[in-house]
């Protein structure tokens, strides 16, 4: 499922973030041990550096078919991703590694997670006004459009629509849609576009604190499932696909 979203869009990437509440120590052995646990099973993961915020980050270089991995690590979160994964299974592979390896080597709790996200990134890139194009094509028929296409209106110039649901009566599981456009008003202005990406996310979150959690590895993988179901049912058809439809009408 994961490969095939791929196809509907110009880039395709994942990502997840583990939100603690309290703070890591960062210190050096421990955060070394576990990084050269990743790379056992990733050598790829070769470029370590050091955030502005101090966190630190170690990333594979691209590889021919645009797909690298990454590791970042910061005082409260943990997050990883694969930008352009090649196939189905190769992020639930890597999210599987880092979370079970990660209660272990950075000593998690489960009293200390606040939350886990999964983010699935649709790119479709575009040289025109985003916000425009968005506007048009998801919000035409919105109760909101007299505002937004009436007689007074010379541009549209943000547009970002942003969704959230609730998938569990307890609200411990929740999914959320948003559209980011990057059109600048000095774009709009001159009449001068960058060809910069129009982002679908997909965004899955799941909270601790409620009995019966469960571990993280099984937790990602019950988002992925969840995730996959989302983004081929609602997000593509509902979003990614109108939005890529507009845009080959338009070039």
């Amino acid at each position: 499922m994961t490969h095939s979203l791929g196809a509907v869009c110009d880039d395709f990437y994942i990502s997840s973030r583990l939100f603690l509440k309290l703070e890591m120590a960062l210190e050096r052995e421990t955060v070394l041990h576990f990084l050269d646990r990743l790379r056992k099973e990733y050598p790829g993961l070769t470029k370590l550096r050091r955030t502005d915020a101090g966190g630190l980050v170690l990333k594979e270089e691209t590889d021919e078919e645009g797909s690298r991995r990454w590791v970042r690590l910061d005082a409260t979160s943990l997050r990883f991703g694969h930008f352009a994964p090649p196939d189905p299974e190769a992020v639930r592979r890597f999210g599987q590694l880092i979370l079970t390896q990660a209660p272990y080597h950075l000593t998690f709790s489960e009293l200390d997670y606040d939350h886990l996200e999964l983010i699935y990134g649709f790119d479709l890139e575009y040289q025109g006004n985003h916000d425009q194009l968005v506007s048009e094509t998801l919000l035409g028929e919105h109760a909101g459009s007299g505002f937004l296409f009436g007689d007074h209106a010379t541009h549209v110039i943000d547009a970002q629509p942003y969704f959230g649901i609730a998938l569990t009566p307890e609200c411990d599981l929740q999914a959320y849609v948003e559209v980011k456009s990057r059109t600048t008003t000095f774009e709009v202005r001159s009449d001068s576009f960058e060809n910069e990406p129009i982002s679908v996310f997909l965004t899955i979150r799941k909270y601790w604190g409620r009995e019966n959690a469960g571990e993280l590895a099984a937790g990602l993988q019950s988002l992925f499932d969840v995730a996959d179901e989302l983004a081929a049912d609602k997000v593509v058809p509902n979003f990614v696909n109108p939005l890529a439809a507009a845009i080959a009408s338009r070039s």
